[in-house]
């Protein structure tokens, strides 16, 4: 079967069961396709998909006046279809995919949440996004929520979730943040443990909830751009650019060239720098503080070279609608060469020596291990999926300019543990070397911006990227007058914190703070 075919199939599967199935024109989704079905026939769809051996990729609710508008994404083989239904605002029910996609669950009681949507059989129905500062009778999405909200003149606590609990003869909880000791962003960890090893941990996150989606209606383009860039402010290079991708989709906008390949330039140093960054980070996180030092020198020399080329250390404010906002001299290119050719020996060593350090191989063998069929069943994609067999890349698998023109080589392990996941982490950035020696041979000639014009109102766009992390989604539509009507990313973290749930269970407690750092979700990419 070839892969567009899976999309027939679906959508032919449910129309024999008596669904109402439509593809629609979407020319800003592609290459994306779309269709719309009856809400009622919404939970056949995920019975279908998964029987189909679809990976649920992400899922976002739009309100659009009398009607809440459901959308999510489904990917296999590299193709990708948004399927979409609508639901009256004033009794917005519709089933639950959760109990066919274990990682539909978040994104659907976000949605609970933000817009009223009530998901009939979904297996939990607690609060997500939602703080106490919102009442049960106000959804932050609907267009008539003003964007600074009602609040009280003091939150009440949250008090009332309700964890999970167990007992039993020499179980005790231990309770993590959501303050931690370091610079970190607020999370909570919930852990039921026998001696050191741990039974269950269970996550509570949204401490850092920014307000994304709603503060990006009525800005313009080059504001929603800055906005996406600090999504999450590590990843701020792919946001911007899966932002400006769904964008230029939206308007037809073809891109110069030239910028389609700084932006594949500029990713790949972010990707480089935080790599660098993590391994050292895990490396501290077992004490092997020589480790930490020099990955840690490494990432700084790193992003000062990206300060000199591009204006700032992480590369904030770069992409921009219609393509870049620095371009790159020759005398810089030869910067980067001579940089990565210094980077790859300096690397290969300091390899050489964590690899030969039996505490080092003591600690991270066998630790943290997620199961292929876990990281399967949650979609994880990036290094926490590649480390535990899941071989999808979008860059080579589903490639945009200027990747469908390189090579782009992919690490892939099956045994899933903290160590695999540090192995992907090092061969990722040995391979974004060669990409970026194959961009830098490659880089054309031309402009670096082409001429934004704003598209009609309704227009929408679809941007999928390759980030460090994994695959981001985002998805745009514009109002009048070329302002944001709603806008939603979706940080690879949303399917990596899950697994990080799963992956500590029957490790000891003081393996925690390694494990969390060797999957290294998000706090404020998952916190819109």
């Amino acid at each position: 079967m070839t892969s567009p075919d899976w999309i027939a199939l679906l959508a032919a599967d449910l129309s024999r069961g008596g669904a109402s199935v439509a593809e629609q024109p979407a020319a800003g989704l592609a290459p994306a396709r779309l269709v719309t079905i009856d809400a009622d026939r919404w939970g056949e769809l995920a019975r279908s998909a998964a029987a189909a051996g679809c990976r649920w990729a992400a899922g976002w609710g739009e309100d659009a006046g009398d009607a809440i508008v459901v959308n999510v994404v489904l990917a296999r083989s590299g193709t990708y279809l948004v399927a979409r239904t609508q639901i009256d605002r004033r009794t917005p029910v519709l089933p639950s995919h959760t109990p066919a996609f274990p990682v539909a669950d978040r994104p659907e009681r976000h949605t609970q949440d933000m817009l009223g949507v009530v998901f009939t059989d979904h297996p939990d129905a607690r609060r997500w996004t939602r703080h106490q500062a919102w009442t049960d009778a106000e959804n932050p999405l609907r267009k008539d929520f003003p964007a600074a909200g009602n609040p009280p003149p003091l939150a009440p606590g949250d008090h009332q979730y309700k964890f999970f609990f167990a007992h039993g003869p020499g179980v005790y909880e231990i309770p993590v943040g959501p303050v931690h000791a370091g610079i970190i962003e607020p999370g909570h960890f919930r852990f039921q443990a026998v001696g050191e090893t741990v039974l269950n941990l269970e996550e509570r996150l949204g401490y850092v909830h920014k307000g994304i989606e709603k503060i990006a209606e009525g800005r313009d383009a080059a504001g929603l751009a800055r906005l996406a860039a600090r999504v999450s402010g590590d990843t701020t290079v792919a946001h911007a650019w899966a932002a400006c991708m769904a964008m230029e989709q939206a308007a037809a906008l073809a891109v110069p060239e030239r910028a389609l390949w700084l932006r594949a330039l500029m990713c790949e140093r972010e990707r480089v720098a935080n790599h660098l960054g993590d391994i050292g980070a895990i490396l501290n996180d077992i004490a092997f503080t020589f480790g930490f030092y020099q990955f840690m020198r490494l990432r700084e020399e790193w992003t000062r070279l990206s300060r000199d080329l591009f204006g700032h250390r992480f590369m904030m404010d770069c992409v921009v609608p219609g393509g870049v906002a620095a371009d790159l001299e020759p005398a810089q290119a030869t910067r980067v060469h001579d940089q990565i050719t210094g980077f790859r020996a300096q690397l290969d060593r300091l390899l050489a020596i964590v690899r030969e350090q039996p505490s080092v191989e003591d600690r991270l063998l066998t630790a943290g291990a997620l199961k292929p069929e876990h990281a399967a069943a949650l979609g994880c994609t990036g290094y926490v999926g590649r480390a535990s067999g899941v071989d999808y890349d979008v860059r080579r698998d589903a490639p945009y300019p200027p990747y469908d023109r390189l090579r782009v080589e992919v690490p892939v392990y099956r045994y899933g543990d903290i160590a695999a996941r540090v192995r992907v982490r090092a061969e990722e950035t040995q391979a974004s070397f060669d990409l970026i020696d194959q961009l830098l041979a490659g880089l054309p000639a031309g402009a670096i911006r082409g001429d934004w014009a704003p598209p009609a109102a309704g227009a929408e766009g679809l941007g999928i990227v390759e980030g460090w992390r994994g695959e981001i989604v985002t998805h745009v539509r514009f109002a009048e007058g070329g302002r944001i009507a709603r806008f939603f990313p979706r940080d690879p973290s949303w399917t990596t914190w899950p697994a990080l749930e799963l992956l500590i269970h029957d490790n000891i407690v003081p393996d925690f703070p390694v494990c969390n750092k060797s999957v290294n979700g998000s706090y404020s990419g998952h916190d819109l």
